[in-house]
C-alpha cells in the first residue's frame, strides 16, 4: 500500500491540514478538487427550518434582537398609520366646502400626517441600525464558532471532507447567511408585518372588499410555485459552475510558475473564461426565470387591485364607503400587494440562505473522533519521554482493508535516539501520527510515559512532542512569529538560541529587519532550506521532551545538512528522539535503527549490525553507500 505523504506539524492547526495528512500535493489543487466535489454534492433542499440553528447565536444578543423587533413593528405600524392619517385628511377635505374652512380645519391633519411621517422615518432608521447590527454580530459569532470548531476536528474528518469544501462553507455559505441577516431578513420581516397588518386593517375598513382580495391570493401565489423550483435549480447550478471556475483559478495560481514555464497562460485563461461564461449563461437563464416570475406576480397582484378599486368606487357611489375610506383602502391594498411582491422576490434569498445554513450546520455538527475523555489521566510530571506502541494495528479511514501498521510494537526509552527506516509506504509516518494521537489504532495501545494516550488529554500529549516534518509549512508574518509558533511565551533569548541551534542565524540576520522581517505568505520569500531551518528552530524552541523528526533535513543541501544535523545531534541530548529518514547517512549515530516494511518491524540494530544481517537494511545501504550486501 502507499502511505500518505509525510506529516506536517500544522496538521490540525490550518485548514490545509488535509493536504498534509492525506498527501494532497498543493492547496490550489485541493481547492479545485474539493470545489468540484462540493458542486456535485451540494444539497438541493431549501428547508428553511435550518435557519433555526441561528437562534442560539441570536439569543446571546437579546437586547439588540428586542430593539430590532420593536422598531420593525413601529416602522410597519407607522406605514399603516400613514393610511389612516390620509383617510382622515381626505374625509375632512370632503366635508370642507370653502377654501377658508378647509385651511382652518385641514391644517391639523397635515401636522398629524407629518408626525406619522417623522415616526416612520425614525422607526425605519432604527430598524435598519439594530437589524444590521444584530446580523453582523451574529455572523461574526458564527464565523468564530465555525472556525474554532474546525480547529477541533481531527485529521480523519479531513480525509473524508475536502479542505476546499470546508473553506467554501466558512466563506461563501456564511456570506450568504450574512446577506440574509443584514438585508433580506429585515425586508422579509417588514413585509410580513405589512402584509399581516395591512390585511387586518383592510378587514376593519371594508370586510367585503378584503374578502374579494383574499379570493385572488391563490392566483397570485401560483407563479411562485411554478417558477420557484426552476429558479432554485438554476441558482444552484450557477453557484456550482462558478465554484468550478474558482477551483481551476486556485489550482492554476498555485502552480503559476509551472504554467508560465510551459507557456500555458493563454490556455489557462481560456479555460477559466469558458467556465465563467458557462456560469454566466446559466445565471442568465436564472435571471430570466426570476424576471418572468416577478412580472407574473406583479401583473396578477396589481390587476387584481385595479379590479378591486373599480368595485370600491362603485361602493362609494352607492354610499357604502366614504372617499377617505376608499383612499385608505386603496393605499392599504397597494402596500399589501407590494409586500406580497417583495416577499416573492426575497423568498429565493431566504431559501438560498437556508441551504447555506444547512451546510454550515452540518459542519458544526461534525464531532472529532479524537477527543479528551471525560476524566483524562494526568501525565506524570516531570515528563520522562518514554513512548511505546504495543501490538498496534491501524488502517486509515476509508482504507480498512489496507492497514498501515500490522501488529507493530516499539518501545523507546527516555533519552534514546531511534531511527525508523524503510521503503515508502512502510508505515513510518503513521507511527508519528499515532504518537501525536491524530488517530487511534484499531488494535493495540500507544503509551506515553506509561499512560495510554486514549486516556489522556490530546493537548497534553502533543505538548510533550515537537515535530519537524519533511515539508513543514510556515505562516505569513515575521520570522519571530513563526519561531514562537512553537511556544508562544518563548523569550527573545530562547528564540535566538533556537535559531542558532538550527543554523538559521546567518540568513536571518541578513534580512532587512532580522527576526522581525515579514517573510510573506507561506514564507515564500525564503528558500526551501531556509524555511526548513526556521521550522527546526520552531521545534527546538518548544523544549519538548520528545523530538519527532520526519525527514527534517531533506530540503537542505549537503553543507547545510551537515550543519543542521550537527545542531540536531546537540539538541537530541537529553531528549527522546524518533527520526524518520530515507537517507541513511542521517541516522548512523542513532542508538537503534528500526527497519520497517509493510507495517511491521523486520529488523532492529545498529548500522553495522544490520548491514551484517544482509537483509532489507543491507540492500538499502548497498544502494546508498555502495556497501556489499
Amino acid at each position: 500500500m502507499s502511505e500518505p505523504a509525510p506529516l506536517t506539524d500544522s496538521g490540525v492547526v490550518e485548514l490545509g491540514a488535509e493536504a498534509a495528512i492525506a498527501g494532497r500535493p498543493t492547496a490550489g489543487q485541493a481547492l479545485a478538487q474539493s470545489l468540484d466535489e462540493a458542486a456535485s454534492r451540494r444539497p438541493k433542499s431549501r428547508n428553511i427550518r435550518s435557519l433555526g440553528h441561528l437562534f442560539p447565536f441570536v439569543a446571546g444578543h437579546r437586547r439588540d434582537a428586542a430593539a430590532a423587533g420593536v422598531f420593525l413593528i413601529t416602522a410597519a405600524g407607522s406605514t399603516l398609520g400613514m393610511t389612516g392619517a390620509v383617510r382622515l385628511l381626505v374625509d375632512e377635505l370632503n366635508v370642507a366646502r370653502t377654501a377658508h374652512a378647509a385651511v382652518a380645519t385641514v391644517a391639523p391633519w397635515f401636522w398629524g400626517l407629518g408626525g406619522v411621517a417623522v415616526a416612520l422615518a425614525l422607526s425605519s432608521a432604527l430598524r435598519y441600525f439594530f437589524v444590521t447590527k444584530l446580523g453582523e454580530r451574529v455572523v461574526a459569532d458564527l464565523r468564530k464558532a465555525v472556525y474554532g470548531h474546525i480547529l477541533s476536528l481531527d485529521p480523519a474528518f479531513f480525509l473524508m471532507t475536502r479542505t476546499g469544501e470546508v473553506l467554501s462553507r466558512l466563506t461563501t455559505d456564511i456570506q450568504i447567511v450574512e446577506n440574509l441577516l443584514t438585508t433580506s431578513i429585515s425586508v422579509s420581516l417588514r413585509n410580513i408585518l405589512m402584509l399581516a397588518g395591512g390585511l387586518a386593517y383592510m378587514l376593519v375598513v371594508s370586510p367585503k372588499l378584503t374578502g374579494l382580495i383574499l379570493l385572488t391570493f391563490p392566483v397570485v401565489i401560483a407563479p411562485l410555485f411554478l417558477f420557484g423550483r426552476r429558479v432554485r435549480a438554476l441558482t444552484a447550478s450557477t453557484q456550482d459552475q462558478f465554484a468550478r471556475a474558482i477551483g481551476h483559478a486556485g489550482e492554476t495560481l498555485d502552480a503559476l510558475e509551472i504554467v508560465q514555464a510551459f507557456g500555458r497562460e493563454e490556455a489557462g485563461a481560456a479555460r477559466f473564461g469558458e467556465a465563467v461564461e458557462n456560469s454566466f449563461r446559466t445565471s442568465l437563464r436564472r435571471m430570466s426565470a426570476r424576471a418572468v416570475m416577478t412580472a407574473a406576480v406583479i401583473t396578477l397582484v396589481f390587476g387584481g387591485i385595479v379590479w378591486i378599486l373599480w368595485l370600491g368606487v362603485n361602493f362609494v357611489f352607492k354610499g357604502e364607503l366614504t372617499w377617505g375610506t376608499f383612499v385608505q383602502f386603496a393605499l392599504l391594498a397597494v402596500v399589501t400587494a407590494s409586500s406580497v411582491g417583495a416577499l416573492g422576490e426575497s423568498w429565493g434569498d431566504v431559501q438560498k440562505a437556508a441551504g447555506a445554513m444547512e451546510r454550515v450546520s452540518d459542519l458544526l455538527a461534525a464531532r472529532p473522533g479524537i477527543a479528551a475523555p471525560s476524566h483524562p489521566i494526568t501525565l506524570v510530571s516531570p515528563a520522562r519521554g518514554e513512548v511505546a506502541l504495543e501490538n498496534v494495528t491501524f488502517a486509515y479511514p476509508g482504507r480498512p482493508d489496507l492497514p498501515a501498521l500490522k501488529g507493530f510494537s516499539l518501545a523507546v526509552k527516555p533519552g534514546e535516539r531511534v531511527a525508523l527506516v524503510g521503503p515508502s509506504g512502510a508505515g513510518k509516518s503513521t507511527v508519528f501520527r499515532l504518537l501525536l494521537r491524530f488517530y487511534d489504532p484499531q488494535a493495540g495501545r500507544v503509551l506515553l510515559d506509561g499512560v495510554d494516550v486514549r486516556d489522556a488529554d490530546p493537548v497534553e500529549v502533543r505538548a510533550r512532542m515537537a515535530l519537524v516534518a519533511q515539508e513543514s509549512p510556515l505562516f505569513s508574518g515575521t520570522a519571530m512569529e513563526n519561531v514562537r509558533f512553537g511556544r508562544e511565551d518563548a523569550s527573545l533569548e530562547e528564540v535566538e538560541a533556537a535559531v542558532r541551534a538550527a543554523q538559521a542565524e546567518q540568513f536571518l540576520t541578513a534580512l532587512p529587519e532580522g527576526l522581525d522581517t515579514q517573510i510573506g505568505e507561506r514564507a515564500r520569500a525564503l528558500s526551501g532550506g531556509q524555511r526548513q531551518r526556521l521550522a527546526i528552530a520552531r521545534a527546538l524552541v518548544r523544549h519538548a521532551p520528545i523530538l519527532l523528526l520526519d525527514e527534517a533535513t531533506s530540503a537542505l543541501d549537503a553543507e547545510n545538512e551537515r550543519l543542521v544535523q550537527r545542531a540536531l545531534d546537540e539538541a537530541m541530548v537529553g531528549h527522546t528522539t524518533l527520526v524518520i529518514a530515507h537517507r541513511l547517512a542521517t541516522v548512523l549515530k542513532a542508538d537503534r535503527i528500526v527497519v520497517m516494511d509493510e507495517g511491521r518491524v523486520v529488523e532492529t540494530g545498529s548500522h553495522h549490525e544490520l548491514v551484517a544481517k544482509n537483509g532489507l537494511y543491507a540492500r538499502l545501504a548497498a544502494l546508498q553507500f555502495g556497501e556489499a550486501a
